[in-house]
């Protein structure tokens, strides 16, 4: 293969490698998946408001910045039911929903 012709395919194929990367960010992008778990001392006050409004289970997930709320548990009870508990920033419960029907509990 000429050293021109050599070239021109090395820079075919890095663009290609550029567009299919820059499809893939965009997709990350608009699908909105910016969901940001809890940390710190805020991930235990949250866990312990949730479980003490939902009167025991396990927390299974968390985010900040949720949409319903400040913060969002996601706390799994012992007979599987899933609720989402919905806090302000101060650790206030503002509403729930269970088992991913979009109802509001409360």
């Amino acid at each position: 293969m000429k050293p021109t012709l050599r070239r021109a395919a090395t820079v075919a194929a890095t663009l290609a490698l550029a567009a299919v990367a820059g499809a893939g960010l965009a997709f990350g992008l608009a699908s909105g998946d910016d969901e940001h778990p809890i940390t710190g001392p805020e991930l235990q006050q949250a866990s312990e408001a949730a479980l003490a409004h939902t009167g025991g289970g396990r927390g299974t997930d968390t985010e900040v910045g949720d949409e319903e709320g400040y913060y969002e548990v996601e706390v799994t009870l012992d007979d599987g039911t899933e609720i989402d508990v919905h806090l302000d920033e101060n650790f206030n419960v503002l509403g729930t929903e269970s088992g991913g029907a979009g109802e509001d509990d409360d």
